[in-house]
C-alpha cells in the first residue's frame, strides 16, 4: 500500500488538475508531499518505536495512512489534498520499516529468509504496478478511487494488528524528545526534497525559492548533524554511520533507489508516449518482471543462508541492472513489446537480488541495539536516491531532448536531398487532399517537426538509460570495500528490518 501509494497517482494528475481547477503544477504537489513526508519520517522510525511503543506506533501510522487516504478522495481543492496527502506520508512511511521488523523478529532464523524475501516482493511491485493500477482506475473509475483502494485493506490491516500483534520486549530506554533535532531534520530534508522535485520545473537556480530552499537545506541539514552528533539522546543516531559496512551499503542503496525509481518512470512514458502502447499494454510488459522477481527474491534469501557474501549478491544485481539499461538503450520507435518485457525480467531480476542482501551488508556489523537505527537510515537512502534519480534524470533528459533536436534540424536543408524529398512528397499529398502550395507545405513541414520532435525524445531517452547504468558501473568499485571472508553465519536481515 506504502509504496503503490508513491507513484499511482503519477497518471492521475491531469484528472486532479482539471476537476480541482489546479494548474499542472500545482497538482504536482500531490506526489511532492507524499515524497518528503516519506523521507523525513523514516529516519525518526527507531525513536518513535523506542518512545511510542512499536504496536501503537504501527497501528497509529495504519489509522492515520487510511483515514488520510480517505480525506485525500474527499479534497474539494487542491491544497486540500495536499495537505492530507503529506500527513499521509507520514502515516506510510512508518509501515515499511516497521513491518519489516515484525517480520525479522517474529519468524525463528531458519524461516526468515524466505520471510523476507516474500517481504520484499511488497518493496518490489509497489512502485513498479503503481502507474498501471492508478491508469486503470483513473480511466475506468475516477481519480479519489486511487485513495479508496487503501480503505479496506488499511482496516483489516489495523484490526489484525489489534488482535494479534504483540509488543515486544522494550529494548531501548525512553528518552526525551529531541525536538531540535526533529526540526532540523524536518526543514532540511523537506527543502532539498522540494528542491530535487521541483527544480527542473522551475528551471532550478533560475527561481528565487529554489534558491532559498537550497540554502536552507544546506544550513539545516549541516545543523543537524552537527546536533545530532553532540546530543546525548539524538533523533537519529548518526554514530551508526562509523560503521563501514553500513556507510558503503547506503551509498549503494542510494544508486539502487536512482535504478528502481527512474527505470519504472521512465519506461512506461517512453511505452506510452513514443511506442504508443496503451495503459493495459503497459501493464502486461511489467509482469513477466514480477513473476521473476518473486522467485529470485526467495532464491537470494536461501543463498544468503546458506553462507554466501551479500556482497557478492550485490555485485549480480548490479550487473543485471546494466545489462538492463543497456538493453534498453538498443530500442528504436520499431521496438516490440516482447523486447522491452524481457529487458524489464533483468530489471527485476537485479533489483530483486539487490533488495534483501543490501540490507543484510548494511546491519551486519552493527550491535542488536543499533540495527533499526541503521535500517531507516539505509530505507531513507533509497527514498533520496528515487527522488534525485528522477530529479537529475528529467534536467539530463530535457537537455539531450535539446542537443538531439538541433542536431537533427541541422541536417534539414535544401542540400540534402533526402529531406528535400520527403518535404516534396508530403507536400504533394496534402495538395492531392485539397490544400493550396502554401498551406500544403506548412503542413508538410509540420509533420517533419513532429517527426524531429518524436525522434529527439527517443535518442534523449536513450541518453538517459545509459546515464543511470553509469551510475551502476561507477557504484561497483566500492563492493571491493567490504569484499571479505567472513566467519560464522551470516545475519539474514529482513528487507528493511
Amino acid at each position: 500500500m506504502e509504496l503503490i501509494d508513491i507513484s499511482i497517482v503519477n497518471v492521475a494528475l491531469s484528472h486532479m488538475s482539471g476537476n480541482l481547477g489546479a494548474t499542472l503544477e500545482d497538482t504536482s504537489w500531490v506526489i511532492t508531499a507524499y515524497a518528503i513526508a516519506n523521507v523525513i519520517i523514516i529516519p525518526m522510525t527507531s525513536f518513535l518505536t523506542t518512545n511510542l511503543g512499536r504496536r501503537n506506533y504501527y497501528i497509529g501510522s495504519v489509522v492515520l495512512f487510511v483515514f488520510c487516504s480517505f480525506m485525500c478522495g474527499n479534497s474539494s481543492n487542491i491544497w486540500e489534498l495536499v495537505c492530507f496527502r503529506f500527513l499521509q506520508g507520514l502515516g506510510g512511511g512508518a509501515l515499511l520499516s516497521v513491518s519489516a521488523a515484525v517480520v525479522y523478529e517474529l519468524f525463528p532464523k531458519e524461516k526468515q529468509a524466505t520471510a523476507s524475501a516474500i517481504f520484499g516482493v511488497g518493496i518490489f511491485l509497489g512502485p513498479t504496478i503503481g502507474p498501471t493500477l492508478g491508469g486503470y482506475i483513473t480511466e475506468f473509475a475516477s481519480w479519489p478511487w486511487i485513495f479508496y483502494i487503501n480503505l479496506p485493506i488499511g482496516v483489516l490491516v489495523a484490526f489484525s494488528c489489534y488482535m494479534l500483534l504483540p509488543e515486544p520486549v522494550l529494548k531501548g530506554k525512553k528518552t526525551a524528545v529531541d525536538w531540535t533535532g526533529i526540526g532540523l531534520l524536518a526543514t532540511g530534508i523537506g527543502a532539498l526534497q522540494t528542491v530535487l522535485e521541483r527544480g527542473q520545473a522551475e528551471d532550478w537556480f533560475d527561481t528565487g525559492y529554489i534558491v532559498i530552499l537550497t540554502v536552507v537545506a544546506v544550513i539545516s541539514l549541516a545543523s543537524f548533524i552537527y546536533w545530532e552528533l553532540r546530543v546525548s539522546n539524538p533523533v537519529v543516531d548518526l554514530r551508526v554511520l562509523k560503521s563501514k559496512e553500513l556507510a558503503i551499503a547506503a551509498v549503494l542503496t542510494f544508486i539502487t533507489g536512482i535504478g528502481m525509481f527512474t527505470s519504472i518512470y521512465l519506461t512506461p512514458v517512453l511505452s506510452q508516449r513514443l511506442l504508443s502502447f496503451s495503459p493495459s499494454q503497459t501493464g502486461v510488459l511489467l509482469l513477466p518482471g514480477s513473476f521473476v522477481a518473486l522467485l529470485v527474491l526467495v532464491l537470494s534469501g536461501k543463498i544468503l543462508q546458506k553462507g554466501v557474501s551479500p556482497v557478492l549478491i550485490v555485485l549480480f544485481g548490479f550487473i543485471c541492472f546494466i545489462y538492463f539499461n543497456w538493453s534498453m538503450s538498443q530500442i528504436s520507435l520499431n521496438t516490440s513489446s516482447t523486447y522491452i518485457s524481457i529487458a524489464l525480467i533483468f530489471r527485476a531480476a537485479g533489483m530483486a537480488f539487490l533488495t534483501v542482501p543490501l540490507t543484510t551488508l548494511a546491519i551486519s556489523s552493527l550491535e542488536a541495539k543499533d540495527m533499526p537505527q541503521g535500517a531507516a537510515l539505509n530505507n531513507m537512502m533509497r527514498q533520496l536516491g528515487g527522488s534525485f534519480g528522477i530529479s537529475i534524470l528529467n534536467t539530463y533528459v530535457a537537455r539531450r531532448m535539446g542537443v538531439h533536436r538541433t542536431d537533427l534540424i541541422s541536417n534539414i536543408t535544401e542540400y540534402n536531398p533526402i529531406a528535400t524529398e520527403r518535404i516534396h512528397n508530403l507536400t504533394k499529398t496534402f495538395q492531392q487532399r485539397g490544400f493550396d502550395q502554401s498551406a500544403a507545405y506548412g503542413r508538410a513541414m509540420k509533420v517533419i517537426d513532429n517527426t524531429v520532435q518524436k525522434h529527439s525524445l527517443l535518442l534523449s531517452y536513450i541518453d538517459g538509460y545509459l546515464f543511470i547504468g553509469i551510475f551502476f558501473a561507477l557504484a561497483i568499485p566500492l563492493l571491493l570495500l567490504v569484499a571479505k571472508r567472513r566467519k560464522g553465519p551470516i545475519v539474514i536481515a529482513s528487507a528493511d528490518h
